[in-house]
């Protein structure tokens, strides 16, 4: 079994930064992508960001210039999100993702199970 670890959410005033990290653990090959999504009350569930095993990056439109998704140089089993600058509209669960390669060779997906972040004054 794998499984995504998140931490880092909470509460924040607008224009604070949060960093959002998330950590595989359990027995597998090697990570592929890792995204961040998000899924606010009401709307559906949304990519934040991705990171390919090579470092490639991707970013919402909405969050751009804002958020830097970065992986662990060592184990590359690791990734994070910084934020800056949060606006209310940025209020969601923010669920980590990753594409797993089990030593069997099957790729798979993941989910965690998602952190709040609020965006309040």
């Amino acid at each position: 079994q794998v499984n995504l670890g998140e931490s880092g959410g909470g509460l924040v005033q607008p224009g604070g930064s949060l960093r959002l990290s998330c950590a595989a653990s359990g027995s597998f090959f090697s990570i592929g992508t890792m995204a961040w999504y998000r899924q606010a009350p009401g709307k559906e569930r949304e990519l934040v960001a991705s990171i390919t095993s090579s470092g490639t990056t991707t970013y919402i439109d909405s969050m751009k210039g804002r958020l830097t998704i970065s992986r662990d140089d060592d184990a590359k089993n690791t990734v994070s999100l910084q934020m800056a600058s949060l606006r209310p509209e940025d209020t969601a669960v923010y669920y980590c993702n990753a594409d797993v390669v089990r030593y069997s060779g099957r790729l798979q997906n993941y989910w965690g199970q998602g952190t709040q972040v609020t965006v309040s004054s």
